[in-house]
């Protein structure tokens, strides 16, 4: 296993780049009077996970657990805004299951690596 030497190494953040670029994607199809509304709310929450993980990592350990809870909040946040966006119809039934699949991995990665980081205390 090679060393962390930058936020660009960790998996988390890796994935977490995919899923607010898969986000964006997804939301260019949201209605263009959302754009200040729920697209402007579920872009944040994307962009906010890989934000999280890179600030985090470059504070240390301690910061780090704090920032990765953050950035599971945001999560959390992001499949709550997909979900209403789906039941509003923003999006076809079932197109949102790439980016809940991807926010699920970001999920496991990042409570994973808040999990390695409590044992190294």
């Amino acid at each position: 296993m090679t060393a962390v030497k930058t936020y660009r190494d960790l998996i988390a953040w890796q994935r977490g780049m995919n899923l607010a670029c898969e986000v964006y994607r997804l939301t260019a199809r949201f209605p263009k009077e959302e754009m200040y509304g729920l697209t402007r709310q579920v872009r944040a929450a994307a962009v906010s996970v890989p934000s999280n993980i890179a600030e985090g990592q470059a504070r240390g350990s301690k910061e780090f657990r704090h920032y990765l809870a953050i950035a599971l909040g945001s999560l959390q946040e992001l499949e709550t805004q997909l979900l209403l966006a789906e039941r509003l119809t923003f999006v076809e039934q079932g197109h949102i299951g790439p980016a809940m699949e991807l926010a699920a991995e970001v999920g496991r990665l990042v409570r994973g690596l808040s999990n390695s980081l409590a044992e190294h205390r």
